[in-house]
Order: C-alpha cells, then sequence, then structure tokens
C-alpha cells in the first residue's frame, strides 16, 4: 500500500515538474505584420518563477539596438540580453504576472499569461481587458 501511494505522489510530482518545464527552453518569436521569426527568447525558471530573455535578433537586425522606449532600468540597455520576461508565477498550468512582459519596441510592460498549447507557445499582453496574445514556436 505504501508502494502504491508513493507511486502515485511520484506521478504527480512528474505532471507538475512537466507542466512547469514545458514552457521553458528556447522559442522563436513571430512578427504580427510580417509573419516571419522576429527573435529567439529563452524562458528559464528561477527560484519557482518564470524568466525570459532575448538571446538573438533575426539576422538583418542590429545586434547591437538598444531600448531606446524603456523607462526603467532597460533604457539604454542592449535588447540582446535583455531580460523581457519577469517573475511570472504558475497557476495551474498557466504562469502569469503583473508587468511580467516587457515590449522593447515600445518599451511598455504589460500583464502577463503564458501557456504551452499542442507544442506551442501562447504568450498573452494585456492591460485590463485588452490583450494581444501571440504563438511562439519551439526553437
Amino acid at each position: 500500500m505504501k508502494k502504491l501511494g508513493l507511486s502515485i505522489f511520484v506521478l504527480f510530482l512528474s505532471f507538475g515538474i512537466f507542466a512547469q518545464s514545458s514552457v521553458v527552453g528556447k522559442w522563436r518569436t513571430i512578427d504580427d505584420d510580417t509573419g516571419k521569426m522576429k527573435s529567439i527568447v529563452e524562458i528559464y525558471i528561477q527560484d519557482g518563477k518564470l524568466f525570459g530573455k532575448i538571446i538573438e535578433l533575426k539576422s538583418d537586425a542590429d545586434p547591437n539596438k538598444v531600448c531606446t522606449e524603456c523607462t526603467d532600468y532597460r533604457k539604454g540597455k542592449k535588447i540582446v540580453g535583455m531580460q523581457i520576461i519577469t517573475g511570472l508565477e504558475i497557476d495551474d498550468d498557466v504562469w502569469e504576472g503583473d508587468d511580467g512582459i516587457l515590449d522593447p519596441d515600445n518599451g511598455k510592460l504589460y500583464d502577463c499569461k503564458i501557456w504551452e498549447e499542442d507544442g506551442k507557445l501562447q504568450v498573452r499582453g494585456y492591460i485590463g481587458f485588452i490583450f494581444r496574445t501571440q504563438t511562439w514556436i519551439k526553437a
């Protein structure tokens, strides 16, 4: 009986780890207008929270481009290496947080929800009831 209980516990634990780690990795962001790759974001878990940083821009973009529109500590910093997802917490299978994602094109912070669906990442930035969801592809 103890072995059965332990097996069930390990099974549920592994489901929890899978749900948390299914979003971890490198993801291609897609430009809403052109449908082409815009950047690669590396998503990782640190101290139980989700973070993501831009590790590569599309091939024709300036690798030394800085965030001129940012209004926080990222102003004037290079976009490559910049953390754009900060401190999301998991609730069921959805990672979410206030001011959790930065759009380096306009310097704005948005509340954020991220979840995996059919092998793709759904990334939703929103303010109140206004939102935009992007689909990111595994790199």
